[in-house]
């Protein structure tokens, strides 16, 4: 620019600055829509969508919880992956799925070959808590009601528990 409030040198540079004006506000609106879509698309989801991000969470949370024990079924330590293992399984009670006592870390080759190896699960989890606590566990509860909200807001705190664990856990390893 030759002059104080010429904004460009030429016709060309004009033009030029003209497209990448234009190119940011077409990035800036999509990005908007973005946004708005992605808002609406999570009002049409499903009661299932929520329960399975809630879930994936809680299931993040345990695997945390339990970082430093071995599998709650076989007792041994191995470099494979590792579930969250529900003692009473979702589908016999759905009441105890986001129950902590409920659910401990558990090998896949336990959970998901040997359908949760039950026999030995209980077993060990007897010393991790209270033979009352497993008798509570055993009996039946009444069925849990879920609002969308209410899955929301165990999907955030797991989310939450599971920073604080992770956060913990590399400090003490910092530290030592």
């Amino acid at each position: 620019p030759s002059r104080p409030l010429q904004s460009v040198c030429s016709p060309g540079c004009a033009i030029s600055l003209s497209r990448y004006k234009a190119a940011a506000l077409v990035a800036k609106s999509q990005k908007q829509t973005r946004s708005v879509d992605k808002a609406a698309l999570d009002k049409l989801q499903p009661k299932s969508y929520w329960l399975k991000r809630a879930q994936t969470a809680f299931n993040a949370f345990i695997r945390e919880r339990d970082y430093n024990l071995s599998c709650i079924s076989c007792g041994r330590f191995h470099d494979g992956k590792y579930d969250a293992g529900h003692y009473r399984s979702v589908g016999a009670m759905p009441a105890l799925r986001f129950h902590e006592l409920n659910v401990h870390k558990q090998c896949v080759p336990c959970n998901q070959h040997k359908s949760g190896n039950i026999l030995e699960y209980r077993i060990r989890l007897i010393p991790k808590v209270t033979q009352e606590i497993i008798d509570w566990l055993e009996k039946d509860h009444p069925a849990l009601k879920l609002s969308i909200p209410d899955i929301q807001a165990i999907e955030a705190m797991y989310k939450a528990k599971t920073k604080v664990l992770i956060a913990e856990r590399e400090s003490n390893m910092a530290a030592a």
